[in-house]
C-alpha cells in the first residue's frame, strides 16, 4: 500500500473492527476473521504479518507472502525484545497490518505493542492460524486460518 492509500478510508470490514475496538477500549485497531484478512490481503489493502516463531512457521505451515516478525522465539516462547524494532524495519507505520499467530492470543499482545509504538492500523487476525483447542485438545477443527481452507504452505 502506498503512503497515499494510508490516508484513504478503511474498508468497511476494518471500520467495523475499529469501531468495536473503540467500544471495547482496545489498545490496537481491532480484529478480523481469517477470511476477512485474506480478502484484504488479496485486494492489496493490508499486509499480513505472521508473529509466530520460526519453528511454528516451518513445521506447522505459513501463509504465502506473509511477513514474518516473531513476537516470541523458541519452544519456550521467550518474548522477542526487538519485536517493534523488527516490525518497523519490515513495514512502514502507515500500512494496515493484520497480525496472525497460532490462536489469536499472542497476536493481540503484538498488536498492543505495535499500537503503542505508533502503528495506527494494526489489527489482530481472530482465531489465528491453527484455531483454538477443542475438547479433545486438538486445534483446527472449528476455527483458524487452515480450518477456513485459506492458502498456506509447509516446508
Amino acid at each position: 500500500m502506498s503512503a497515499a492509500l494510508a490516508d484513504t478510508p478503511l474498508p468497511a470490514v476494518l471500520e467495523r473492527a475499529q469501531a468495536a475496538a473503540l467500544r471495547e477500549g482496545l489498545a490496537y485497531a481491532g480484529g478480523v476473521t481469517p477470511p476477512e484478512a485474506w480478502a484484504l490481503v488479496q485486494a492489496g489493502q493490508a499486509v499480513l504479518v505472521d508473529v509466530r516463531t520460526a519453528e511454528e512457521r516451518k513445521f506447522v505451515g505459513q501463509v504465502p507472502g506473509s511477513v514474518h516478525v516473531a513476537w516470541a522465539t523458541g519452544t519456550a516462547l521467550t518474548r522477542n525484545p526487538r519485536f517493534v524494532r523488527e516490525l518497523e524495519g519490515k513495514v512502514p507505520k502507515h500500512e494496515t497490518l493484520l497480525l496472525l499467530c497460532r490462536s489469536g492470543k499472542r497476536s493481540v499482545l503484538a498488536a498492543e505493542a505495535a499500537g503503542k509504538a505508533g502503528f495506527a492500523r494494526v489489527f489482530n487476525v481472530l482465531e489465528g492460524f491453527e484455531g483454538e483447542l477443542d475438547a479433545e485438545q486438538h486445534r483446527g477443527r472449528a476455527d483458524g486460518w487452515r480450518f477456513h481452507g485459506l492458502p498456506w504452505v509447509q516446508d
